[in-house]
């Protein structure tokens, strides 16, 4: 790979700094803060241009009679499960905040962001719905309904959360007076208030189910019950003016009547939460640590289970410890090779996590881990952007790889490359974070919830 011009600055600078250390003390002190000023401009410059690259997966990449995100895209041009022009319910959501951070960044106008969101609103108020609920693929030409799996051709509700994540978010960063921001508010309204989160608790059970099909209605049968991913379904599901769930569906369903709550560690950092479906002492990929939190600030959040910071925060530490333990003894495991998630895998697609390890690398899970940990996360960035650029492509890194087997695909899914610039730009100015805990709605959920919290000035 070409060095950066800021490396070979680096190296002079660091010659220079050898020459003169021993006779004058000022002119070290000074060239140790040239050394570190340029260090600190070359780790901006990476982030701006992982961000940018992964946020055009969602301007440029986008299917374009909807707008929203494609499901996947792959730079080989090979589709194994569904068309080209499928779209993603979840990802899209994604995709929506990272369209916030190109008009922050200056890569997009305003003014063009908001004839995009026009055209999403409103492909998705004529999309298939079900009681509310997208499912989770839909034609992007068409509007219909692109079954996931046979029973799964209807609602799904953790997706639905995603996007709604998503689309309150935006509806907060566009508060001006205008005709257009007025009507994309009202648009987005519209479609919040009509998601019944009430219906999917299965006739008033309480939990929150995942899916519901006017076909096979309730057969898929998944009570979603934590800790996963889903935190911000149950969140949104309380704080939904319309369609509102019992402080019950959340004690019982989601906490497990307090059986959440977790009282293993690893590498002597407590788990907080039982990461359910899996083991006793065991952690859950990394991706759990990202979706619910693009716009649920984990900074001083907590409820009567969980410090969602320390839980989150130890979620990306415990992943980074076992990257460098490296117990399987896999090829190019350690400080600047990390992180494991549900990704593209050597065979399909699978969850990698430590326990299911199978020396695939997914370039999400460090990257998205940012504001947890900053340090080990850019130690991955510049190993990844210095060592291994053959793994970059137009949209930033791509899905996964292994060292190990000598494996890699030219491949992208949303769901991944969405919240790499989210989560960064959480890190830098922690944007999205702001806007969504701003919301009126979602605070009123959180404290129907009993969660305490910080908002942001």
């Amino acid at each position: 790979m070409k060095k950066s011009k800021h490396i070979h600055f680096v190296i002079l600078i660091t010659g220079l700094l050898l020459i003169f250390s021993c006779s004058n003390t000022n002119t070290t002190k000074e060239l140790s803060e040239a050394i570190q000023e340029e260090s600190e401009s070359f780790n901006e410059e990476l982030l701006d241009k992982v961000q940018h690259q992964t946020f055009n997966y969602f301007w440029e990449g986008a299917e374009p009679n909807s707008g929203l995100a494609r499901e996947r895209i792959h730079m080989d041009d090979k589709y194994p499960s569904s068309p080209k022009n499928t779209v993603t319910t979840g990802g899209s959501g994604f995709g929506l905040m990272a369209i916030l951070v190109g008009v922050e960044r200056g890569w997009i106008t305003k003014e063009q962001a908001i004839s995009r969101y026009h055209k999403i609103v409103s492909f998705l108020a004529k999309a298939d719905r079900f009681h509310g609920a997208w499912p989770h693929w839909i034609n992007g030409e068409t509007g219909k309904v692109y079954p996931f799996g046979k029973k799964d051709n209807g609602g799904d509700l953790v997706e639905t959360a995603f996007l709604i994540q998503g689309l309150l978010t935006v509806s907060e960063y566009f508060k001006g007076t205008n005709p257009e921001e007025l009507e994309l508010r009202d648009k987005i309204d519209k479609l919040w208030k009509t998601v019944e989160w009430d219906w999917y608790t299965k006739n008033g059970e309480d939990v929150l189910y995942w899916h519901w099909s006017p076909e096979y209605e309730w057969e898929m049968n998944f009570p979603v019950g934590g800790y996963n991913e889903c935190l911000i379904m149950y969140v949104l599901a309380a704080a939904s003016p319309t369609h509102s769930i019992k402080k019950s569906v959340y004690d019982k369903g989601w906490a497990r009547n307090g059986n959440i709550i977790s009282k293993d560690s690893m590498y002597n950092l407590p788990l907080v939460l039982d990461y359910f479906e899996h083991n006793e002492a065991q952690i859950g990929p990394l991706f759990w640590a990202h979706y619910s939190y693009l716009g649920l600030d984990p900074n001083g959040l907590s409820d009567q289970y969980a410090d969602y910071w320390e839980l989150t925060q130890n979620h990306a530490k415990i992943h980074y410890k076992y990257a460098v333990e490296n117990p399987k003894e896999y090829r190019g495991y350690g400080e600047n090779l990390w992180g494991l998630t549900s990704s593209y895998s050597i065979k399909g697609y699978s969850g990698h996590r430590p326990g299911a390890d199978l020396g695939v690398i997914s370039p999400t899970a460090a990257l998205s881990s940012f504001p947890y940990t900053p340090k080990e996360s850019m130690q991955m960035l510049k190993y990844l952007y210095k060592e291994q650029d053959s793994l970059i492509g137009k949209y930033g890194p791509y899905d996964a790889f292994s060292l190990h087997d000598k494996w890699s695909k030219p491949r992208y899914l949303a769901i991944d490359q969405g919240p790499i610039p989210v989560m960064i730009e959480n890190y830098r100015t922690g944007l999205l974070w702001n806007l969504f805990m701003s919301n009126t709605d979602v605070k009123a959920g959180l404290d129907k919830l009993g969660f305490t919290y910080t908002i942001r000035d």
